[in-house]
């Protein structure tokens, strides 16, 4: 991932940065209200027609970390959430919240520090990232969480995300996990997350990365 795939919308107090290798277009940004990104615009995103907390709302809307902001009077771009969660999306990826601190981010998508859309078809050209290929390979899994976990005791902190070679997503750190019908459903400190696409026990890895021949290169 190069600085070359970042494109930077400046304003007179704020410069917004869209990295679109990591962008899977959900479109929480084009469909804000306002006028600060607007489809078919040139520029598309037009950092002056929008305040401070409106620039700061939307780019936090962002899923997958592709959208940053800094301000010119150096005040707080992005504060992470109180509590880590991971969202298991129906069909997709695994959308994680939190004081991120995910193996091998770029230092050029700040964004990525608080959110994250990770690969969990094992098909991504882009892995840990999400490329949008499980709508190509039509990776089914609705997204139901059938684990509940520990009793939640503490939240929030610092959730690490390390990438097993050729193997599951190792987190660790408070977290709570939620189904995609929204339902938080699991709570706990550490877990191993499927992203090979063939776990029977998804969201979680069952080894079943061995058996496919995953390769997380």
């Amino acid at each position: 991932m190069s600085k070359k795939e970042t494109i930077q919308y400046s304003g007179a107090d704020a410069t917004v940065s869209w990295n679109g290798r990591i962008c899977i277009h959900v479109g929480e940004c084009g469909r804000a209200k306002g006028d600060l990104f607007i489809g078919g615009r040139k520029p598309w995103c037009e950092p002056n027609l929008a305040t401070k907390d409106e620039v700061r709302d939307v780019v936090s809307r962002c899923p997958t970390g592709a959208l940053s902001v800094e301000f010119a009077d150096g005040s707080r771009v992005e504060q992470a959430p109180s509590e880590n969660t991971v969202q298991v999306a129906y069909n997709g990826p695994l959308f994680v919240r939190g004081d991120l601190d995910i193996e091998g981010a770029p230092e050029e998508v700040p964004g990525l520090a608080c959110r994250a859309a990770l690969c969990r078809c094992g098909q991504s050209k882009n892995k840990p990232y999400c490329d949008n290929s499980h709508e190509e390979v039509g990776f089914q899994d609705y997204g139901a969480v059938g684990e509940t976990g520990s009793d939640r005791t503490e939240s929030g902190g610092v959730l690490q995300v390390r990438l097993a070679q050729d193997g599951p997503l190792l987190m660790r750190g408070n977290m709570a996990i939620v189904a995609s019908s929204g339902r938080e459903a699991w709570h706990g400190k550490q877990a191993a997350l499927c992203r090979c696409g063939a776990s029977n026990n998804k969201p979680f890895c069952d080894g079943q990365h061995k058996k496919v021949g995953f390769k997380s290169g």
